[in-house]
């Protein structure tokens, strides 16, 4: 969730920090401690002596998420560190979470990720949308189709990644707009820009990898409550989603910045050129997509199975005992490793120098939100925090809590990276719900799938700041759009999750 230089949209970290952010970091450093002794220190009756203890380090963790002046990830290993320290649990019982099974499905989706893009099955695939003569016939229809690729392109790896690999396409598209400085140019540049962001993050909420936030309620949920979200059921309810977020998102930008070029000039034949350009395709391509469709069969085929034939057939039984979700991105991803583009040579489709390029961050940050899950349980704070909120402010409703869950999800996610978002409201999610007596799983969901909106401003997500580091977008025109889209995007996750749960079977 860092800002961007217009000069360098993808500047090292360290160059993309503002003024601002810098002094909020500074103030982070003090206020997280702060924050943590003061709570400490509080008389908190309600409370047992290991969840106060628990309070306060949370308290340091949260804010220590939310004004980042340390890495996210360094935040999760003190917290549980200082946990251990504390006597909250062993190191052994803590650390567990870093190892839990859904940490591998993290770890093998990167790694198919990672071999996709380096073997630039995703710039093939970019290339080919975009060559049709269909697309070119209308500006309108370059915007929708640049927003589709982006989103299936971040249904499968990570939507920052989706962006800036979609950005150059699109600002070569911008150059061949020329020196134009019209209104409707303006608009059109303003809108490719937003619709990159915002269909990365529609693509994200399709599947179960497309996000971070999405891994980390399907994990919670299945470790807190013990309610299991295959890839199929997610797939059910997140792709009608995604679609439906993405036409919201071309007609809104339609609507606020109209495109006034019917037809972009040579576009078609530029974009020809370049597929022409990338060749036949290659045996590494051929072996990454094969990796990757067979995942994606395994992680889809037994959810089909089931709907037509019940969980109670011996098949379904089979995949669900010796072929987890985990387990199939491990070994599709370990193909990566053995099938060879150059035997002679020893190249394989992926290497182990490529692999570390994955984010380890993210899988670090999470096994820390799973570990005060788990300690929010064990202490009984979950239990305490979710009778005061229902006494509070009354929320016992199911969707009445939903709605809640996701609203307050959007506007944390605002200020707060996505995944930091998901980790800190998941478990309260949880835990509230189960005070209420209602079913965990909406709101738990309507918490994660809210965590992933925030377009409003340039440090809202890496996405957003990417665009914006364009140049081509005003902060007004981002906030403006951006608001829009985060209050209809909410109801939109609550209409979806309001039809579809009672159908799956999750309320």
């Amino acid at each position: 969730m860092s800002e961007v230089t217009a000069q360098d949209p993808l500047a090292p970290a360290e160059a993309r920090v503002s003024p601002a952010q810098r002094r909020l970091k500074r103030l982070g450093l003090v206020a997280g401690p702060a924050a943590a002794l003061l709570l400490y220190l509080l008389p908190l009756p309600a409370l047992s002596d290991d969840a106060h203890i628990l309070t306060a380090i949370l308290a340091w963790a949260v804010l220590y998420w939310i004004m980042e002046p340390i890495p996210l990830p360094i935040t999760s290993l003190l917290g549980t560190t200082f946990c251990v320290v504390a006597g909250l649990g062993s190191a052994k019982s803590i650390f567990a979470s870093y190892a839990h099974p859904i940490v591998f499905l993290f770890i093998g989706s990167f790694f198919l990720a990672e071999a996709m893009a380096v073997q630039g099955v995703d710039r093939r695939f970019a290339a080919w949308m975009l060559s049709f003569p269909w697309v070119a016939a209308s500006s309108s229809r370059v915007l929708l189709t640049v927003g589709a690729i982006t989103a299936a392109i971040s249904m499968w790896i990570s939507n920052t990644a989706a962006t800036a690999m979609m950005l150059p396409v699109a600002l070569g598209i911008c150059t061949t707009l020329g020196g134009a400085s019209g209104q409707s140019q303006r608009h059109f540049r303003t809108a490719l820009m937003l619709i990159l962001s915002y269909g990365a993050t529609a693509g994200g909420m399709a599947t179960v990898i497309g996000t971070p936030p999405n891994l980390i309620g399907v994990g919670l949920l299945a470790e807190q409550t013990g309610v299991s979200i295959s890839f199929f059921t997610w797939m059910a309810f997140g792709l009608p989603l995604a679609v439906l977020m993405l036409f919201l998102c071309w007609g809104l930008l339609r609507l606020l910045h109209p495109p006034g070029t019917a037809v972009i000039p040579y576009l078609t034949s530029q974009f020809q050129a370049q597929r022409e350009a990338l060749g036949p395709w290659t045996r590494g391509q051929i072996n990454a997509c094969l990796a990757f469709g067979l995942a994606v069969l395994f992680w889809i085929g037994p959810g089909l199975i089931t709907a037509f034939w019940g969980s109670a057939h011996p098949v379904s039984v089979w995949f669900d005992r010796h072929l987890p979700n985990e387990l199939v991105a491990l070994a599709a991803s370990g193909l990566l490793f053995l099938l060879p583009v150059d035997l002679a040579r020893g190249q394989f489709t992926l290497s182990w120098k490529q692999a570390g390029g994955i984010n380890w961050g993210i899988i670090l940050l999470f096994g820390g939100g799973l570990a005060f899950g788990e300690l929010m349980v064990k202490t009984g704070l979950s239990d305490a925090v979710g009778h005061g909120f229902v006494n509070w402010f009354g929320a016992g409703t199911l969707w009445s809590l939903t709605a809640l869950s996701i609203g307050v999800a959007v506007l944390v996610s605002e200020l707060a990276s996505n995944t930091a978002s998901a980790s800190m409201l998941v478990p309260l999610v949880i835990a509230i719900a189960q005070s209420a007596d209602v079913p965990v799983a909406p709101p738990a969901l309507g918490a994660c799938l809210g965590a992933s909106l925030g377009f409003a401003l340039p440090v809202s997500t890496p996405p957003n700041a990417i665009v914006y580091g364009t140049g081509h977008i005003s902060i007004h025109s981002m906030v403006r759009a951006g608001l829009l889209f985060d209050l209809i995007g909410a109801a939109f996750i609550w209409l979806t999750l309001r039809l579809l749960c009672p159908l799956l079977g999750l309320s």
